[in-house]
């Protein structure tokens, strides 16, 4: 699985700026390719499991694709984030799955659970009724 992010350089900056919306993180480089290297770092601070490493795949058009072979920690941030970005708690989230204890979804919070597909969808969408998770297959 990865997940698209964006590179630019504004206006009288001498710093590329690059993001991954999905996991609400952002750095900059003087190079684009320090900015790569930046975001890998930071995202991989981000999980903070030994061993864990993220690739970045630039595209010609000033955006990229991060990626990790290692699904269920990825996958485990990526929820951790967006719950973080939408203030809920997990109990909350839990609520809105209809569970009565906060474990369930917690086990896919830590990487101990793996989602399926539709599953992602259904956690995505407690997070954020308003979502509409865009999941391709590459």
């Amino acid at each position: 699985m990865k997940f698209e992010g964006r590179a630019w350089k504004e206006r009288g900056s001498r710093h590329w700026l690059v993001e991954v919306p999905i996991l609400d993180v952002m750095t900059q480089g003087s190079t684009k390719a320090d900015a790569f290297r930046m975001i890998a770092d930071a995202i991989e601070e981000l999980v903070g499991r030994k061993g864990f490493k993220v690739s970045v795949h630039p595209r010609g058009d000033g955006s990229f694709t991060v990626g990790s072979d290692r699904e269920s920690e990825w996958i485990a941030l990526m929820l951790r984030r967006q719950r973080e970005a939408h203030h809920l708690t997990l109990a909350e989230v839990a609520r809105r799955l209809g569970q009565k204890s906060p474990n369930a979804y917690a086990r896919y919070e830590q990487g101990r659970s793996r989602p399926t597909v539709a599953k992602l969808a259904e956690l995505l969408k407690a997070i954020d009724p308003g979502l509409e998770p865009v999941l391709k297959i590459a």
